[in-house]
């Protein structure tokens, strides 16, 4: 009878090679060269060992086999075995106590069945069977078949005889089918069977459960590093994708062409933005964020365009400014600015103090910042976060699969660590959009050309410009130049212009300077009112 004991050569023999039959150790007592087994053993496709074994015990004799289903394989390394499926007939009895699987037979034949997991493990370029048998008495006659899922099994070696002095086994072969027999009469106690098989890559799946020593469900295998290497290939894409769209974002702001904002027709000078852009949104466009100057150059556009009427006020001896309506609220108003407009002044207002709107409560900015973000979707000018939130859901989707498979592999057949790179590239994917610019490529090209305006209100020279459609050019573009911070160039271009040139005194848009010749107040007070503006539209 064959009988084998999963020790420590075993064991490592398995971690190093491939696949390990740990056998159990059997005992007689008394010890009888008239036991006999015969074994038939055969790897599933999925992986386990199905083992048939009977068992003939003389009728002097008495035969005991234990499996170990937890083997000490280095320092801090154990190889880990599982036993099912088992069933024992005639004089026989199977247990499973104390990280043992026990055999025991009386006189008489007995037949056990059972299966072995955790027996697969990979080397490169293929797959080991190593069976290590111990004997721990004398055996009459031994049979054994093993049958693989691969025609292609080969005998790798098969050695026969105590330690030190072991031979050649005498009669082991492989039928054509790749069936491999073993036959072998009159072993010795002490005699070791050590049959190592090779196998094709990939034939059953790699299902080893070794742990500590950097090894384990956990431990960075070849299918673990080729997910890893997968996983970095992934995100060095999504890098590359991230780092072409920034920088085509930032060129597209950082040229040098100029778009001169001024067209003339008969004799006559006037104001057009590229694409027809609004001031609030050329701001929002730029830098892909809606702030408080961005608001306040959408006033001072309404107010330009006739919807709203600034007046300086001195209140307690400081400088206010009281905002009123002119005309309410049309279809020519795109939808934020309708917002701004109603948060200004709500239904029953018709007039408010800018040191009014700093009252606590009083601005709700988050409506208004949705609504200009709203419109540049509309536009096309931003990218539609609907679209954006696809790689998000994506991304959810390969972190609860990763969690899935890690799981998953670690309770069976190890590599957990790939299920780790599968959620790994599902973090990249949800947060890939945080990364993206905001701006579409539409958007990148509508920027170039508000930043080609703004150098083209750098060059404009008021001599050039007729004296009755000065004061509008200089009202239209002044908005422009506030999202820009080049509202003091502005002014100072326009600060010797005389408002009552168009035949009305003053601007018509901002009170108080009806009488003066020039803008000189004027540009004095207006960065005080825009900084009093932006005050109140900032939340801190």
């Amino acid at each position: 009878m064959l009988t084998f004991r999963g020790g420590a050569a075993g064991a490592l023999a398995l971690a190093a090679a491939g696949l390990l039959v740990a056998a159990p150790v059997a005992h007689t007592e008394p010890s009888t060269s008239g036991v006999s087994i015969t074994a038939d053993l055969t790897l599933t496709e999925t992986g386990v060992l199905e083992v048939i074994e009977t068992v003939a015990v003389p009728a002097d004799g008495n035969f005991t086999m234990s499996l170990p289903l937890r083997l000490k394989v280095g320092d801090d390394v154990e190889r880990i075995f599982k036993v099912t499926d088992v069933t024992a007939s005639g004089a026989g009895t199977a247990t499973t106590a104390n990280d043992q699987f026990i055999v025991e037979a009386k006189p008489g034949e007995s037949k056990f069945t059972y299966t072995v997991h955790n027996t697969v493990s990979d080397m490169p370029g293929t797959q080991v069977f190593h069976w290590l048998g111990v004997l721990n008495a004398d055996i009459a006659v031994l049979d054994v078949s093993v049958i693989s899922p691969s025609f292609q099994m080969g005998i790798v070696d098969c050695k026969l005889g105590s330690a030190g002095n072991a031979k050649p086994c005498a009669d082991v072969h492989t039928e054509p089918d790749g069936v491999l027999f073993l036959h072998q009469t009159d072993l010795r106690k002490g005699d070791a069977i050590d049959l190592t098989l090779q196998m094709p890559p990939g034939t059953v799946p790699a299902n080893a459960d070794v742990r500590g020593g950097g090894t384990g469900p956990f431990a960075f295998t070849t299918p673990v590093l080729a997910a890893f290497g997968a996983f970095l290939l992934a995100l060095a894409g999504m890098v590359a994708y991230v780092l072409l769209a920034r920088k085509r974002a930032a060129a597209a702001i950082a040229g040098s062409d100029t778009f001169d904002p001024l067209i003339q027709q008969a004799g006559r000078v006037e104001f057009t933005s590229p694409d027809g852009v609004l001031p609030g949104e050329a701001g929002l466009i730029i830098d892909e964020h809606a702030d408080p100057v961005d608001i306040a150059a959408t006033v001072v556009d309404l107010a330009v365009r006739r919807y709203l009427w600034i007046t300086p006020v001195n209140a307690r001896g400081e400088d206010d400014w009281r905002i009123s309506r002119v005309n309410a609220p049309d279809d020519q108003l795109r939808e934020y600015e309708r917002t701004v407009y109603d948060m200004l002044l709500p239904e029953g207002t018709d007039a408010v103090a800018v040191r009014e709107l700093r009252a606590p409560g009083r601005l709700q900015l988050d409506p208004i910042r949705a609504a200009m973000r709203n419109d540049a979707v509309a536009t096309g000018a931003f990218a539609d976060p609907k679209q954006r939130a696809l790689p998000r859901w994506i991304g959810a989707a390969l972190i609860a699969l990763g969690l899935i498979i890690t799981i998953t592999l670690a309770l069976t057949a190890g590599h957990a660590l790939v299920g780790v790179a599968i959620a790994l590239a599902g973090g990249a994917a949800v947060l890939l959009p945080n990364y993206l610019p905001t701006r579409t490529p539409l958007g990148d090209t509508v920027a170039g050309r508000i930043r080609a305006m703004h150098r083209g209100l750098d060059t404009v020279v008021r001599d050039r410009i007729p004296p009755i459609d000065q004061e509008t050019i200089f009202s239209r573009a002044l908005p422009y130049t506030v999202i820009s911070g080049r509202a003091d160039n502005w002014i100072r271009t326009f600060r010797d212009m005389n408002p009552a040139d168009d035949s009305q005194p003053g601007l018509y848009w901002f009170a108080g300077y009806d009488r003066d010749p020039n803008l000189h107040r004027f540009a004095a007070q207006f960065p005080f009112f825009i900084t009093a503006l932006e005050g109140a539209f900032n939340p801190h």
